[in-house]
């Protein structure tokens, strides 16, 4: 990948280069679709306005899965389509198992039934899940009773308890999987750079795109990219990015927003997640064990696409009152150690006005005046079949004839030669068990790279902060290699720590700043203010739940 010292030179070199496809976009779908480009012989270029998988695509459940709830639609309302969602994302759950396996792993959820006819609902509905995944299945679902269900869950409240079902799927790391595609498109020799927005667009004179016109947010200097096709992959800001291709495109999308916080993950709740089936407004909501915390979503209400993304009061309690239902033990608002929302962008349905309802599937939009393909809609979990049918429209836009894409079947980057053990990092270097555990989560086959850092300066060992497995290494790692340029693009989205705890990640904040200040040869003013605005940052989101903020 690009590294930051070599970001300026990448940006030049960009605007003298013409390009076969230009990806407008750095989420799931977008670097997924260089990808997918790059591979089938078409010299690409990724440009993402802000971090790569800094919106929608690093705000998820962190859920490989076909949908329990559009399955029940489809069933209820024998709606074919939401059928053909569930089948086509159980298969492309195991492609991305495959693809990634350092970053996924199988997770047994529990669905708690309060009388018979409810555990017979859910068992057979789980039974049509296992058989719809048909080669792909993770494990059969299975009915335990009362006492079973306690001793395998003694965390739940039972009072009421009938029973549970047990069923398998998938579970990730998001931002991770969004860097490790982004990656993996810059070693086949394609360019990706993030902090670059696009402003606009040139046209022939037939009105086709020939070129973009993108703005530098490091430097505010703006380039002229060419390339023969260009696709949006721009999420919830999809109809945005048309408009500037063509002024009076309609809208396309409603945009609905989704949060998840964060709890201490109690002892008694094992490595089995919990899902409860309905809530107030029809939903399911998950509490999911995330590397040592218990995630807890989703909401879905509409949103404007430039609302301020921080979880409220009111959204957390929503979540907390129905997980306490559950449990023996409940929690309250100042149990929250973290939080994080973002935007999912929904296909406009005219049957559907309301967000919960509307399918999950995508469209592959050709704007015939300007030629402009978007990518519309969609989910993480068929991130790949996206791509793959916008890249198809590209060739059939450039030779009118499609390749085979080779992403079904493509480690990503870190997923090569993962199968050293880690005990063999432990030994080499002297960092716990914990670190260990954590680097190969993280980086998969390229973690002794992160480890080997440390033969230059002894001290990138440390850990970032106490009470944490990061380690310094990592953060230069993340600027040399991931063209991380900002904390939060570290401790965020690299390393994970902001999604663990907050009070930790404000903690790590200057030592994070100190490191970037030696890496990116920043003044100490910058420095100071770049920590003052990521400490803000989080007391924003802090304070929107009512807790006490940190002192800067």
């Amino acid at each position: 990948m690009t590294t930051v010292r070599q970001r300026s030179e990448s940006i030049q070199e960009a605007a003298r280069t013409s390009y076969d496809v230009c990806v407008i976009g750095g989420g799931a779908t977008g670097a997924g679709c260089a990808l997918d480009s790059q591979l089938r012989g078409y010299k690409t270029i990724l440009v993402e306005a802000g971090d790569f998988g800094s919106g929608t695509s690093s705000a998820s459940t962190k859920l490989i899965h076909g949908g329990l709830r559009y399955l029940e639609q489809a069933v209820r309302e024998l709606d074919f389509r939401q059928y053909r969602v569930v089948r086509r994302a159980l298969q492309e759950r195991r492609l991305m198992m495959l693809n990634a396996p350092y970053l996924v792993r199988v997770c047994k959820f529990v669905v708690p039934c309060m009388s018979f006819a409810e555990a017979a609902y859910y068992n057979a509905g789980l039974k049509l899940y296992d058989w719809l995944s048909g080669d792909a299945r993770l494990s059969s679902s299975h009915f335990f009773g009362r006492a079973e269900s306690f001793a395998r869950m003694p965390c739940l409240n039972i009072k009421n308890l009938f029973g549970i079902v047990v069923y398998s799927d998938g579970q990730f790391d998001d931002a991770r999987y969004n860097l490790a595609l982004a990656h993996s498109c810059s070693t086949a020799s394609g360019t990706v750079l993030n902090y670059v927005r696009a402003m606009g667009f040139e046209k022939n004179e037939h009105g086709q795109l020939v070129a973009a016109i993108l703005e530098d947010r490091q430097s505010k200097e703006r380039l002229r990219v060419q390339a023969q096709a260009f696709v949006n992959a721009t999420g919830p800001f999809s109809d945005n990015v048309r408009r500037l291709a063509s002024a009076d495109a309609e809208t396309r999308l409603r945009v609905s927003k989704g949060v998840h916080i964060l709890l201490p993950l109690p002892t008694s709740f094992g490595n089995e997640a919990l899902l409860i089936p309905k809530t107030e407004d029809e939903r399911v909501i998950f509490a999911i064990p995330w590397l040592g915390r218990l995630l807890v979503g989703t909401t879905e209400t509409e949103s404007p696409v430039d609302a301020e993304m921080t979880v409220t009061k009111e959204e957390a309690e929503f979540l907390l009152r129905h997980v306490n239902r559950c449990l023996a033990k409940p929690f309250d608002l100042t149990d929250i150690v973290s939080a994080t929302a973002g935007l999912r962008p929904l296909v406009k349905s005219r049957d559907s006005r309301d967000t919960k309802k509307m399918i999950r599937d995508y469209e592959i939009e050709i704007e015939s005046s300007s030629g402009l393909i978007s990518v519309l809609g969609g989910k993480w979990t068929v991130y790949r079949a996206m791509a793959e049918d916008a890249i198809d429209a590209v060739q059939t836009k450039l030779t009118g004839q499609i390749t085979a894409s080779r992403t079904r079947r493509y480690l990503l980057y870190g997923a090569e030669g993962e199968n050293s053990s880690e005990g063999k990092t432990a030994d080499e270097y002297p960092v716990s068990n914990d670190t260990t555990r954590h680097l190969v989560q993280k980086f998969g086959s390229v973690r002794a790279r992160v480890l080997d850092l440390a033969r230059e300066d002894e001290s990138l060992l440390a850990p970032i902060v106490e009470g944490a497995p990061h380690i310094q290494a990592e953060v230069i790692y993340s600027v040399r290699e991931e063209m991380a340029l900002h904390i939060e693009d570290i401790l965020n989205r690299r390393l994970g720590l902001q999604l663990y705890d907050w009070r930790l990640a404000a903690q790590a904040a200057p030592i994070v700043g100190r490191l970037l200040e030696r890496e990116l040869r920043w003044s100490q003013a910058q420095r100071q203010e770049e920590t003052r605005r990521y400490i803000a940052q989080i007391n924003r989101s802090i304070q929107a739940l009512g807790q006490k903020p940190i002192a800067l």
